[in-house]
């Protein structure tokens, strides 16, 4: 029998995360949380159903479910929440697309996930909570940390070194042996050729640093 699954999210991204979810067939999806548009609940999403936000958690575990998979991008909500629902007593599920191509000695940590046309190559490690994002490439020996989003089409050369909780946008190219600080957001196409601070925001061919990325969460 399946374990079975709750999906956080029920925007656009929950879309692909169910997708690939259901491809791969390890969990039954039992249905969504939407934890900011409370007058969804009740309403039929993706095959299943929006069961309400993270107040419907305790009666979900007391219910035998029991794993959570993050359904949206946002990076600083995906690593704030990831501590939050593990002392609820939940685990967080891991999903990568039968069409992935992930090499066999890939390091792939908890809450990840790994979309259609995805290449990771050998000696790569990849953090919780990540997104490879669809047709993206991560080549041999790169270190991606915890909460990092590398969006679709985005390839990252081979020994690159990706901080917590970084978003690197649609088409962005990273050379070889570069690092990108935590918290830093890549724009659109960009072409990344020298190493980047954290909590910037960089974009440009070559990319360079605009402004600063850093949020007050007090």
């Amino acid at each position: 029998m399946k374990q079975r699954l709750v999906i956080w999210g029920a925007s656009g991204h929950a879309l692909t995360v169910a997708e690939i979810v259901r491809r791969e067939g390890k969990y039954d999806i039992i249905g969504f949380l939407d934890d900011i548009n409370s007058h969804r609940r009740t309403e039929v999403f993706c095959g299943s159903t929006i069961l309400g936000g993270r107040e419907q958690l305790r009666e979900l575990w007391d219910q035998g479910i029991h794993h959570i998979l993050f359904g949206f991008g946002d990076c600083r909500a995906r690593l704030q929440l990831a501590d939050w629902v593990r002392s609820q007593g939940f685990v967080l599920a891991t999903a990568i697309h039968p069409q992935a191509v992930v090499a066999t000695d890939v390091r792939i940590g908890e809450g990840t996930v790994i979309a259609a046309g995805a290449v990771i190559n050998p000696a790569t490690s990849i953090g919780e909570n990540v997104i490879i994002n669809t047709c993206a490439s991560v080549d041999h020996e790169c270190h991606v940390e915890d909460g990092c989003h590398i969006a679709p089409g985005v390839h990252l050369g081979g020994r690159v070194k990706v901080g917590k909780g970084v978003w690197i946008g649609i088409g962005a190219t990273v050379t070889d042996r570069i690092s990108i600080g935590a918290g830093s957001l890549i724009g659109v196409g960009a072409v990344v050729l020298h190493e980047i601070p954290e909590n910037v925001v960089a974009y440009g061919i070559p990319a360079r640093v605009i402004r600063s990325n850093k949020r007050d969460d007090g």
